[in-house]
């Protein structure tokens, strides 16, 4: 099961992403809309940082700063650790848990090309792990787990 590439988790979607000029505000509007918990912050094709919902937190709301001027680039957390689409889901899962953050920019040939959240990884790992342990098919559905992740919405 954790053996599986992260590419299998990311094949019908690519994540969320934005230039780093874009506000706050924007971005947070985008995450709500397509249910995600963190943005790529990609600047000409590269990746340049992550905003994630802890960055709101933090960043932004405790430090009193205003959504709809302040500009990602301003409240990302520059330089992410990254993993490439082939290394396996374990990997990633071992990632998030050493380096204490939720969600992981998979990137290819120096391009972003999705993200790979803790939810994403651990909920089809549970339904795979639950359906050998049950006998009979379980899929995310069952347990509101399905469409956490959608497609990128540039």
């Amino acid at each position: 099961m954790l053996q599986r590439p992260i590419r299998t988790l990311i094949e019908n979607r690519r994540g969320l992403a934005a230039p780093p000029q874009t506000t706050v505000l924007h971005a947070t509007r985008m995450m709500k809309e397509l249910g995600e918990g963190a943005v790529m912050v990609v600047d000409a094709g590269r990746l340049a940082g992550i905003f994630t919902e802890r960055d709101v937190l933090y960043r932004v709301v405790a430090e009193g700063r205003d959504p709809k001027i302040t500009l990602l680039s301003q409240v990302m957390s520059t330089n992410p650790q990254t993993i490439h689409p082939d290394n396996p889901i374990g990997h990633a899962l071992r990632m998030m848990l050493e380096g204490g953050f939720r969600n992981v920019p998979v990137v290819e040939d120096d391009q972003p090309v999705g993200i790979v959240s803790i939810r994403d990884a651990l909920s089809d790992e549970f339904c795979d792990f639950a359906s050998e342990r049950a006998g009979f098919p379980i899929s995310t559905e069952l347990f509101g787990l399905n469409g956490f992740r959608t497609s990128l919405g540039h």
